[in-house]
């Protein structure tokens, strides 16, 4: 079984930020696979359904983006989940917009959210997928109003090609694997340089 979580904010005011790619991305990986989110508890909303042959849970954590291990920890231990079977979906501002990038494990690069799963799981070696937002342009404009900002016209049209190819790599990382999907989708990809 495969726990893939998407990090975000909850709330509408936050539905279109940078922070919030890694709720698209489940979103969109629970419709090409025709998965619903009817599961709403208070600190998570979490679909579930068969892919390739795998069981399958999605879940998007209600707490803020500081506090996802909260969310992400109870439902891990509940399933009894191996650290290899939790796959988190993220914005990442040092990965230039679009590009992504899958990794085994490791430190969370100043993330707080992927930080509070790594306080609350009491380790950094679950799977992750970063997806790159881009650092701001303007000279001035700080991480956090960038992260939380909404995309450009034109940015949107980046994000949406990179969501649909995070969906494709959920899909490899079930069905062939964590090295196969980082072989693939690593290496060779488009994104705004």
């Amino acid at each position: 079984m495969k726990l893939i979580v998407g990090l975000g904010n909850p709330g509408t005011g936050y539905a279109r930020s940078r922070h919030n790619v890694g709720f698209r991305c489940v979103d969109r990986f629970a419709h090409d696979h025709g998965l619903a989110f009817t599961r709403k508890k208070p600190d998570f909303q979490m679909a579930e359904g068969d892919v390739m042959g795998e069981k399958v849970l999605l879940m998007k954590p209600r707490t803020f983006m500081n506090e996802s291990g909260r969310a992400i920890g109870p439902v891990a231990r509940f399933y009894h989940l191996p650290l290899s079977d939790l796959i988190v979906v993220y914005d990442d501002l040092d990965l230039p917009l679009g590009k992504l990038r899958i990794r085994p494990g490791g430190s969370s690069a100043g993330h707080r959210g992927v930080q509070s799963i790594i306080g609350t799981m009491g380790s950094d070696t679950f799977p992750r997928l970063r997806v790159g937002v881009g650092r701001p342009e303007e000279s001035g404009r700080d991480a956090v109003g960038h992260v939380l900002g909404d995309f450009t016209a034109v940015e949107e049209k980046v994000m949406a090609e990179a969501v649909e190819r995070v969906s494709e790599a959920l899909l490899s990382v079930i069905k062939d694997g964590l090295d196969a999907a980082m072989n693939r989708f690593n290496t060779g990809q488009g994104g705004a340089a």
